[in-house]
Order: C-alpha cells, then sequence, then structure tokens
C-alpha cells in the first residue's frame, strides 16, 4: 500500500535559498511532518544547516517540527537570523 502523499509549497530564505538555488517549490511528498519533509530535502539540496539550528512555520504560523501535514500547506523553514 503506497504511502498517502500531499503536495506542499515550500518558500526558501537567505542561506536555504542560496542552497536550494529557489525562492520555493511545489512538491509532492509523502513526509508527514516538516521534520520528516525537511529530512527529505535535505536529501534532495546540500543543505549544511541542521534541523535544530531552524524554526519552522506551516501556513504562516510558528509551528512545532512534528505538526501533522496536510494537502495545500504552505512551509517555510526558517535560518538563523545574522546579526550585527
Amino acid at each position: 500500500m503506497a504511502a498517502s502523499t500531499r503536495t506542499i509549497r515550500v518558500q526558501y530564505y537567505a542561506l536555504l535559498r542560496e542552497q536550494a538555488g529557489r525562492n520555493e517549490e511545489r512538491l509532492v511528498t509523502s513526509a508527514a511532518t516538516p521534520a520528516e519533509l525537511y529530512a527529505e530535502l535535505s536529501r534532495r539540496y546540500p543543505f549544511s544547516l541542521a534541523r535544530e539550528q531552524l524554526k519552522v512555520a506551516v501556513n504562516a504560523e510558528f509551528a512545532d517540527w512534528s505538526v501533522a501535514l496536510n494537502d495545500n500547506d504552505s512551509i517555510v523553514f526558517i535560518p538563523p537570523v545574522a546579526g550585527g
């Protein structure tokens, strides 16, 4: 039986945008949580940031890494802000 899939919109900022080579994308994934999604994307792109260094937002709200993803969710992985 195939795992259920969902279409997700992912937006990339700062270092992640550079490493992914794009600002955003829509993708079909079987990832059930943001944690699983980031692991999947980390296999596709040369992300240098560990998940623990990031915050995640689901549909413009900060979320836990274990929240369930739904079809058409919008995900943003938020890297640390460089200050100075």
